[in-house]
């Protein structure tokens, strides 16, 4: 690694001031076209990468926009965050932990156990109540902590929306019962830029999740989940979906217990005309297998995941390859490349993966792991000036060229951001 540049906060903020981008009121900004400009830029053999401004914390992206918060507030930028004219009051700010800006616009973003959407960016906010299948409000139950309600809609993917037969569906699955507090696990679904956000699939009452007031839940308690669902899970993974057949897979974590393991797949079906979903579970296999993973993406028919298994040695780790319907078949899948660690976040677009070394189980502070030409050679860096950090939530390149992704203290406690621009791939 070849870092171009130190940055320091008086250097930063000078040329943010060269550049008419202070950070003040009216003015949150930060480069991001011209790299050579960049004074924070930074650089690897096989991508430059920018930390986010201080005072501001980017939490979602999408072409041109981003959406952001600071202390008590609320902003959006329409020029990938070199300004942010609009702005809203928001004092539960810091509580964020998912947002999601939609093709026409709209923001919704979760402040712990409630969910919000602007459709006027942010000139005004309204709170979203998710409806049950069958309509009726679905609403988060009493916890025992006040101050720990639960992570309902706290997501570990980045980019939730998929163009399904022409029509943008936002679906997640809440990553949940690590703190925060006790949630029920589900997935949710919205076909109205987030007008209305369903449920499109709810876990059971897991045992050793119940509501005991802690960030993560115990096994005493109240119960939370579907009580007519025997498969139950701590927390979703990732969701995505496959339009070369149609078809959503969840992929869930983390542990084995005597009553079976949480560690599934799922395969899902939407009958936009009945507004109908069908699940099935398609694997459940052990924390150490392959199949305790994340970074569910489809490319070119093919489904690419990369495995975080842990628990009981031997590991079968690595970033996996197949045919969709050779998932269940272990002898079918092509290990592209093991970096040796949990790695549980992954993105593809434009024949660049990009993964990252879960933090806790690393040798690395910071670990990146990249390929520029869809999995022909690899390599992994450590962006240890970030301190021991754990990257996540994976945003698509926003209208200038760059990832957005999330640094983690440990694996979980939201911490820092980091850009990362691909450099072209050599040519020949």
């Amino acid at each position: 690694m070849k870092p171009l540049l130190q940055v320091t906060r008086r250097r930063f903020l000078g040329a943010a001031a060269a550049a008419g981008g202070l950070i003040m009121p009216g003015g949150l900004g930060f480069g991001a076209d011209a790299e050579a400009s960049l004074p924070n830029l930074r650089s690897t053999d096989h991508f430059w990468y920018r930390p986010q401004p201080e005072g501001l914390f980017v939490d979602s992206q999408r072409d041109n926009k981003a959406f952001g918060f600071s202390e008590g507030t609320v902003l959006l930028s329409e020029d990938n965050g070199r300004t942010w004219p609009h702005r809203a009051a928001f004092p539960d700010a810091r509580q964020i932990v998912f947002s999601c800006i939609l093709r026409n616009g709209n923001v919704l973003f979760s402040a712990q156990a409630k969910l919000y959407l602007s459709t006027d960016n942010l000139k005004t906010y309204r709170q979203i109540t998710v409806k049950n299948r069958d309509g009726s409000d679905y609403l988060p139950h009493t916890p025992k902590n006040a101050g720990l309600p639960g992570w309902y809609f706290h997501s570990l993917s980045g980019d939730n929306t998929f163009d399904v037969n022409g029509s943008e569906m936002l679906i997640w699955g809440n990553y949940c019962n690590v703190i925060g507090g006790a949630s029920p696990v589900n997935i949710y679904y919205s076909t109205d830029h987030g007008e209305t956000v369903k449920l499109a699939y709810s876990f059971g009452r897991n045992p050793y999740n119940r509501d005991d007031g802690s960030g993560g839940g115990g096994n005493t308690g109240r119960p939370l989940g579907n009580p007519d669902n025997p498969v139950i899970c701590r927390h979703v993974h990732c969701v995505a979906y496959n339009p070369a057949e149609g078809a959503f897979y969840a992929c869930t974590g983390d542990f084995d217990r005597p009553e079976g393991h949480e560690c599934h797949w799922l395969r899902g079906t939407y009958d936009a005309k009945k507004d109908a979903w069908h699940w099935k579970v398609i694997v459940s296999d052990a924390m150490n297998s392959r199949y305790k993973c994340g970074g569910i993406n489809f490319v070119d028919g093919k489904v690419y995941w990369i495995s975080d298994s842990n628990g009981p040695q031997p590991y079968d780790r690595g970033v996996f390859r197949c045919d969709p319907a050779d998932i269940t078949n272990p002898k079918a899948h092509t290990l592209l490349f093991n970096p040796g660690v949990e790695s549980g976040n992954m993105i593809i677009e434009d024949g660049v993966i990009l993964a990252a070394h879960c933090a806790p189980a690393s040798p690395l502070a910071t670990g990146f792991i990249v390929s520029t030409d869809m999995g022909a050679s690899w390599a992994q860096y450590d962006l240890k000036e970030f301190g021991r950090r754990s990257p996540t939530r994976f945003h698509e390149k926003n209208g200038a060229g760059w990832f957005r992704v999330d640094l983690r203290s440990g694996w979980v406690q939201q911490a820092d951001v980091v850009f990362i621009k691909p450099k072209p791939a050599p040519a020949g």
